[in-house]
C-alpha cells in the first residue's frame, strides 16, 4: 500500500498550487543547477516574447517544447541555467505605445519627439512580466527569470552585432539588392517589408477571395 493517501475526489487546482508552493519553497529549480555545478554546460535561451502583451495559447505550445530539451539534457548531467528573454524590438511595441497615446501617423511621432517616444516604449515593454511569469510558471516550467535578457540591452544589442560581423568576415553574409513586398497596404500605419516565407509559405500576404 502507498505510503501517501489517494483521495478518491482530487482536487486538482488545489494539488496544482500545493506542487508550486512547494517548488517555490524548496528552490528545486536551482538546486537541480547547484548540484551540477562543475558539470558540462548546456547553454539554453528561451526565444522572446513581446513583454508588452498577455501569453496566448501558441506561447503554451512552444512553451512545452522549450521546456523538453532543458530538461532531458538536464537528466542527462548537463548545467542547464536556461535563461528567460523578452523582445522589446519591433512594430508590436510601437504600434502598442501609439494606442496608448492616440498617436495615428508617423508624423505625430516627431511632433511629439523620438527620444519622449522611444522613453514611451521603454516603459511599456515590460508592462506584462509579471503575468508572464506566473503563466509559464503555471506551466511547471522551469526559467531563470532573475537573469533574463532584454533586446533592448546595449550588450544585447552589441552581441548581435557582434555576431554578424563574425558571418561577414567569414563569407558567410552578403549584400544584394531584391523588390520586397510590404504589408502597407492591409496595414498602411506601419508599412513594412514582409519577409520570404510570410509571403511563399501562408495566406497571410495573398489576395483573399
Amino acid at each position: 500500500m502507498s505510503a501517501y493517501p489517494k483521495p478518491a475526489a482530487p482536487n486538482f487546482p488545489e494539488r496544482e498550487l500545493e506542487v508550486l508552493d512547494y517548488w517555490a519553497a524548496d528552490d528545486t529549480f536551482r538546486a537541480s543547477i547547484a548540484r551540477r555545478a562543475d558539470a558540462e554546460e548546456y547553454v539554453f535561451y528561451d526565444g522572446p516574447p513581446f513583454a508588452n502583451g498577455l501569453p496566448h495559447y501558441g506561447h503554451l505550445l512552444t512553451g512545452y517544447v522549450k521546456d523538453i530539451v532543458p530538461r532531458y539534457r538536464t537528466m542527462r548531467g548537463y548545467k542547464v541555467e536556461r535563461r528567460f528573454g523578452w523582445d522589446t524590438h519591433g512594430l508590436p511595441a510601437e504600434l502598442e505605445v501609439q494606442r496608448q497615446l492616440g498617436i495615428a501617423d508617423k508624423a505625430q511621432i516627431e511632433e511629439m519627439g523620438i527620444e519622449k517616444f522611444n522613453a514611451a516604449c521603454r516603459a511599456s515593454v515590460l508592462k506584462y512580466t509579471d503575468e508572464w511569469r506566473a503563466y509559464v510558471t503555471r506551466q511547471a516550467r522551469w526559467v531563470d527569470f532573475d537573469n533574463d535578457y532584454k533586446t533592448l540591452d546595449p550588450t544585447f544589442m552589441e552581441s548581435v552585432i557582434w555576431a554578424f560581423k563574425q558571418l561577414w568576415d567569414k563569407g558567410l553574409a552578403y549584400e544584394a539588392t531584391a523588390s520586397c513586398r510590404t504589408a502597407g497596404t492591409t496595414r498602411p500605419r506601419c508599412p513594412t517589408t514582409s519577409c520570404a516565407w510570410t509571403t511563399t509559405s501562408t495566406r497571410a500576404a495573398r489576395t483573399r477571395r
